[in-house]
């Protein structure tokens, strides 16, 4: 992924998205996205209104294991 530049928004400072993610991820203004702070000095993104298309992954059955 290309290295952005912060940017001032009003009060605030953003980041933009590639225009490849936003296509990928079907992603639109307004949309959420989950922001956790690392303790390496790095971000984690969750975006919680992708709209990314199944890659046929229903037919895979979900398993739980127990941990001891």
């Amino acid at each position: 992924m290309p290295i952005q530049k912060i940017l001032r928004v009003g009060n605030s400072l953003g980041v933009t998205l590639p225009s490849s993610l936003v296509k990928n991820l079907s992603l639109k203004p307004g949309d959420q996205v989950e922001v956790e702070n690392n303790l390496n000095n790095s971000l984690t993104l969750n975006f919680i209104d992708s709209h990314q298309l199944s890659l046929g992954l229903s037919s895979i059955k979900k398993t739980t294991r127990k941990l001891i």
